[in-house]
């Protein structure tokens, strides 16, 4: 009784966590009859995006605006306007803003051939409606996303009406109220733009796909599986937690939900087992942030980047396999090292699960992730794959009576996949405002050439200029919008100079093997951001539930995820990693210098290689490490010898203590 009990305090503390740390989880709970409504409207979202994958999307600003319609009427009927009213009760003001979200996106769709016919040239009518949807979305964005993208909004709107009074190379000629409203609101380049237009399509449907794989138990099977494999191990239950945080980045979008979905399992081992509060909740953070960027399903901003690209999105998890892996083993070699420096052991063989035993009572859960990506690979289309991946997810819980789901549960992930939208839609709407804006004044190729000037065309520097916006960025604004405003803002100066060295043309459209990569770059630096002090919201989640210090949470979560920092910079000197053309040999070179690399870094940073280190033995496998990741076989050679002269001298040191 009191270890239900206990369960329960803990799952009502996760809760509290996820509330506090991610404001999409922080909305209200209704009961009777206003639970219905809100259940009826989600569930009807989610049938209408179906039957547009199955049927066929509707022209992009119908298929838009209705996304939008649905969107930010459950957004005012969930989050309250006021963190101060009820999270039970509807207020009339929030009752008032629904409807309007209704009306004011289905004004295109009831307008739409008069619109069209018109050619751009609005009424008064068309600029109210517009000015109606623009601050409906901004409301809602802060509402769900937080304040910094609206304040980051509306600067970019600022600098729209400013131009003329902008001294230098930033200047424009400005913008009238009704040439910007027309801009943002009645063409597919703002609101309803790419990122609006991705989130209609294939995200929901991926978002959708999760929320039925937690529906089958898909995450418990994670932590059974990471528990059978690495439970034992040294620092057993911290390999657990990036086994399985790793296995639910697959299909959880969300570094927070991720760190409370499976840290209230993980954390608790930890600190069992000996490790600090503050480095067992580093440990889930860093493992969980990095879920955005494991394939098949990485986060929203992947999808974006497809778009953006033009590179399929099959290409794009393909690319990103390495780097996810490279990723994930820096995380579980400090780990590792930190689980030997304070001699931490694993967990009893008898106590963990059976691997053989798991895979044959739930290993059919998997079935919908291994059929995802090979419909992917295979040429299916996002929209298509997500589609069967949702429709076999069903049909694989139905294979054994013990992971059948019932058919309430079935209408039940209906509604939470709608209600788990929510946050990507007012990002991706507010985020087009951001677009709108640039693509109205010129704003992204004239900070892109600004940015090479003031780096002087140097691409380490450019990169680091790109990799402090997106960090930046990241303190208050999620994933999805950090990438659309550094792609649109610090990727074209990456492409600028990686095509200037490459001897291409800047006014011809780069290759993949260019853009790919700088888009990447910013896409990885954007998701890191959630484990960068000063503001590490998967840290700060991570220490809420382990009861640590915030900050020594996050410098420990930066600490671990020190291969996060470095991979970046190795894929943009070397595509070889996104698989662009690259040989079999180049791979296996690669890697070894990579992972050596990886090692050397981890072991400097955490002062523990094969037994204690002194500062230059640290400063010495630090080097070596670094030296790795600039392509050359003279950095390679002397990368490996630093490296491996500190291992020499570590078998030495501890065949002395022994």
């Amino acid at each position: 009784m009191s270890e239900e009990i206990k369960t329960e305090d803990q799952a009502i503390d996760s809760q509290e966590i996820l509330k506090k740390f991610d404001k999409e989880s922080d909305y209200r709970i209704y009961t009777g009859f206003f639970a219905k409504v809100v259940a009826a409207i989600a569930i009807t979202f989610s049938v209408f995006q179906l039957y547009t994958a199955i049927f066929g999307v509707l022209d992009a600003m119908i298929q838009r605006s209705i996304h939008l319609s649905f969107g930010l009427c459950l957004i005012f009927l969930l989050y309250p306007t006021s963190k101060k009213w009820s999270r039970s009760k509807l207020h009339p003001v929030d009752a008032i803003l629904a409807v309007l979200g209704v009306l004011a996106p289905m004004y295109i769709v009831m307008n739409y051939q008069a619109l069209v016919g018109r050619a751009g040239q609005t009424t008064t009518l068309d600029i109210i409606a517009g000015i109606i949807g623009i601050l409906l979305v901004l409301e809602a964005a802060r509402r769900v996303v937080g304040i910094p993208i609206i304040v980051i909004s509306l600067i970019f709107i600022l600098y729209a009406f400013l131009g003329p009074y902008i001294p230098g190379k930033m200047a424009h000629r400005g913008a009238r109220v009704d040439t910007l409203v027309q801009h943002l609101y009645f063409t597919t380049e703002g609101v309803f733009g790419i990122p609006l237009g991705v989130s209609s399509t294939f995200i929901f449907l991926f978002i959708l796909f999760g929320a039925y794989l937690e529906k089958t138990g898909l995450g418990q099977l994670f932590i059974d599986l990471a528990n059978a494999v690495a439970g034992w191990a040294a620092g057993g239950p911290a390999k657990v937690a990036v086994l399985s945080s790793a296995l639910m980045g697959t299909v959880s979008g969300s570094s927070v939900a991720n760190v409370v979905g499976t840290g209230s399992f993980t954390i608790p081992m930890m600190k069992k087992l000996g490790y600090k509060p503050e480095f067992a909740g580093a440990v889930e953070a860093t493992a969980s942030t990095g879920g955005q960027l494991m394939p098949p399903i990485m986060g929203a901003a992947a999808f974006l980047m497809a778009e953006f690209t033009n590179v399929p999105y099959a290409r794009i998890i393909g690319a990103a396999a390495i780097p996810a892996l490279l990723y994930y083993f820096g995380v579980w070699a400090g780990v590792h090292f930190e689980a030997k420096k304070l001699g931490l052991r694993g967990l009893k063989r008898e106590d963990l699960p059976k691997f053989k035993v798991i895979m044959l009572e739930r290993g059919h859960l998997m079935i919908p992730l291994i059929a995802i990506i090979y419909l992917l690979v295979t040429g299916f289309t996002p929209m298509k794959a997500a589609l069967w991946a949702i429709i076999l997810s069903i049909l694989a819980s139905m294979l054994r009576k013990s992971t059948r789901i019932k058919p309430i549960d079935i209408i039940k992930g209906l509604e939470a996949g709608a209600r788990s939208a929510l946050g990507v839609i007012a990002a991706t709407a507010c985020a087009g405002i951001i677009i709108g804006v640039v693509t109205l004044t010129g704003l992204g190729l004239k900070l892109g050439s600004t940015l090479v000037e003031i780096a002087q065309g140097n691409l380490i520097i450019t990169l680091f200029f790109t990799m402090i916006t997106s960090l930046l960025l990241g303190m208050g604004v999620p994933t999805t919008a950090n990438y659309v405003i550094t792609s649109t803002i610090a990727a074209p100066a990456i492409v600028m100079i990686l095509a200037q060295k490459a001897g291409i043309d800047p006014n011809v459209a780069a290759p993949a093997s260019i853009v790919l990569p700088a888009h990447m770059f910013a896409f990885y630096f954007g998701i890191i951001a959630d484990v960068t002090p000063p503001v590490a919201l998967a840290a700060f989640a991570g220490a809420g539930i382990a009861k640590a210090n915030p900050m020594k949470t996050g410098f420990n979560a930066s600490k671990l995820a020190i291969a996060a920092f470095l991979v970046p910079y190795i894929f943009v000197l070397n595509p070889q990693m996104l698989l662009f053309n690259v040989t079999a040999i180049d791979m296996i070179w690669m890697l070894i210098t990579s992972l050596v690399g990886i090692i050397g870094v981890a072991a400097g940073v955490n002062g523990w290689f094969l037994t204690n280190m002194t500062w230059w033995e640290r400063l010495l496998s630090a080097v070596g490490g670094l030296l790795l990741i600039v392509p050359g076989i003279v950095t390679d050679v002397a990368g490996i010898g630093l490296v491996g002269l500190v291992f020499i001298l570590q078998r030495i040191k501890k065949a002395k203590k022994a």
